[in-house]
């Protein structure tokens, strides 16, 4: 199955999730995020805000900043990313394709070490990852390959395997339910 396909499949799926499927499945999630290594060695979590129907992420990263880390999320600067550090969850706005972002430019958080919490359609059990399409986050691990990278989704989400390309990064971790 080629991308295109493999995108429009998943998305049929999404949409069809009730808000009760997405909070269940993003609690449990949530649980699985917070025993992890990754999270609790974690200083500092390059998060996302969840878009649609995507796991809702936004008590994770509260429960990051309550347990004394600091987080940043993705912002579109035309067509490079860069994470904005957050202390409020509430400064935020729609932005590039209407995905939530910090409403401030700045402060741009540069930990070379941060845990990258990765958002996309499909994955497989070797990291690979189908995102939404921009190519902003296999960009940003190219230019900073040294971060830890954890990727949250529905089971559905979960693939025999991914089409990839040269460009493509796959993730250390992939966590679903």
């Amino acid at each position: 199955m080629d991308k295109k396909e493999l995108r429009r499949q998943i998305r049929e799926k999404k949409k069809a999730m009730t808000q009760e499927q997405i909070e269940n499945a993003s609690e449990r999630l949530a649980e699985l995020f917070y025993a992890t290594s990754q999270y609790q060695n974690a200083r500092v979590i390059y998060g996302y805000l969840p878009y649609n129907q995507e796991v809702r992420t936004v008590p994770m990263l509260q429960r990051a900043l309550d347990d004394g880390k600091k987080i940043a999320v993705p912002k579109i600067f035309g067509d490079t990313m860069r994470f904005i550090y957050l202390t409020d969850l509430s400064g935020v706005a729609p932005g590039y394709a209407g995905i939530p972002e910090p409403v401030a430019d700045g402060p741009v958080a540069q930990e070379r070490d941060a845990l990258v919490l990765m958002p996309g359609l499909a994955f497989d059990k070797n990291g690979n990852r189908m995102g939404y399409g921009g190519g902003f986050y296999d960009q940003f691990l190219a230019a900073e390959p040294e971060h830890p990278t954890i990727a949250l989704c529905y089971a559905f989400q979960m693939v025999s395997s991914i089409p990839r390309q040269d460009h493509d990064i796959p993730v250390d971790l992939v966590l679903w339910a």
